[in-house]
């Protein structure tokens, strides 16, 4: 069973993040690191939806892009799309042209706006995330240890889309998790290990 792998720079990595390029660059400075901010968590949101079905270093590549046509994934300014705007992004090629997802990040974009005044929640859509981080993060030592989903991804999913978020499934959000820090992804081994909470 892999564990974490030791590249040839002398650094034990998760085995996903072990050689060079976009992927390890993502895995050294980003993944695993605690966000924080309404676009940051709008942004990651909706790039794991997008990545549904494809290779994270596809969405890495186009990730300018869709930093561009998302205009840096301010909701107030993604909740104002309509169907012209929709239809601009389904012809740029520089970003994943899917119209269910990219219906959804308008319909998330204009959720996490309502989400500012829950009269049930304080601190919005970044509050709602962090408070379903587990209780008892997971350790693993190898690859096969790794969870795709857990409790706290099904019960945030739920929650998610009680409110009116789409494309929020389990899997995408124990991505998310994973992702933005909500607890530590890195296997025991790797040098991220521990690294990432604290930014």
């Amino acid at each position: 069973m892999p564990g974490a792998v030791t590249g040839e720079d002398g650094v034990a990595r998760c085995p996903w993040g072990s050689g060079a390029g976009v992927m390890r660059d993502y895995h050294d400075t980003e993944w695993g690191n605690r966000v924080h901010g309404e676009s940051a968590y709008l942004e990651r949101l909706t790039l794991e939806a997008f990545q549904s079905g494809l290779s994270w270093s596809t969405i890495l590549h186009k990730r300018e892009a869709f930093r561009e046509v998302f205009h840096g994934f301010d909701a107030d300014a993604v909740a104002a799309f309509g169907a012209d705007d929709e239809a601009r992004l389904m012809a740029d090629a520089r970003i994943v042209r899917n119209r269910a997802k990219i219906s959804a990040a308008v319909v998330n974009a204009r959720a996490t706006v309502a989400l500012r005044d829950a009269p049930d929640l304080d601190g919005g859509l970044e509050s709602l995330v962090l408070s379903f981080a587990p209780d008892e993060p997971p350790a693993p030592s190898t690859s096969e240890e790794m969870q795709t989903t857990s409790p706290e991804s099904k019960a945030l999913s739920k929650e998610l889309k009680r409110r009116g978020f789409a494309f929020v499934g389990p899997t995408t959000m124990f991505a998310l998790m994973e992702a933005i820090g909500v607890f530590d992804p890195h296997l025991v081994g790797c040098f991220r290990r521990g690294a990432g909470q604290s930014v």
